[in-house]
């Protein structure tokens, strides 16, 4: 009659080194999911302010064109339609506060020759404001 051998100290053992590779690439990939969403999020933070900082200066432009007139522009000023048209754009193609709009209003006061710009936005899902700060020197030709 036989008997049966007993068992090896050795037996399981590429068990549980498969089980620790898998935990190993587990984590990796866990790690380039983070990175990526790390990465899509400064993306779209670069796109706002790249549409930002186009909006202040279009704002800009249009004033040097309309020197004038460069008092109608500030906040407290009478209306402007070019500056009115510029809000609606900005309140269009940045993403405002749904509950309070005006805490991303974008802002234009001018001193004297200098206007301030702030551009604001408030990204979906975001606590904070991000704003873009330009300050242009109007002077005459």
């Amino acid at each position: 009659m036989k008997t049966a051998n007993a068992p090896s100290k050795q037996q399981g053992v590429m068990l549980l080194e498969a089980l620790v590779g898998i935990l190993i690439f587990s984590i990796g990939i866990l790690a380039m999911l983070g990175m990526q969403a790390v990465g899509m999020r400064n993306t779209i933070d670069s796109k706002y302010r790249s549409e930002a900082a186009y909006l202040a200066n279009q704002i800009v432009g249009t004033m040097w064109v309309d020197r004038a007139n460069i008092a109608s522009y500030d906040d407290a000023g009478a209306g402007n339609a070019r500056r009115t048209a510029w809000v609606t754009k900005v309140t269009a193609t940045l993403p405002q506060d749904p509950v309070d709009p005006t805490v991303t209003a974008p802002s234009i006061a001018i001193a004297g020759r200098q206007a301030t710009i702030t551009v604001r936005w408030k990204r979906p899902g975001e606590t904070t404001v991000s704003n873009y700060l330009v300050i242009a020197q109007i002077n005459d030709p």
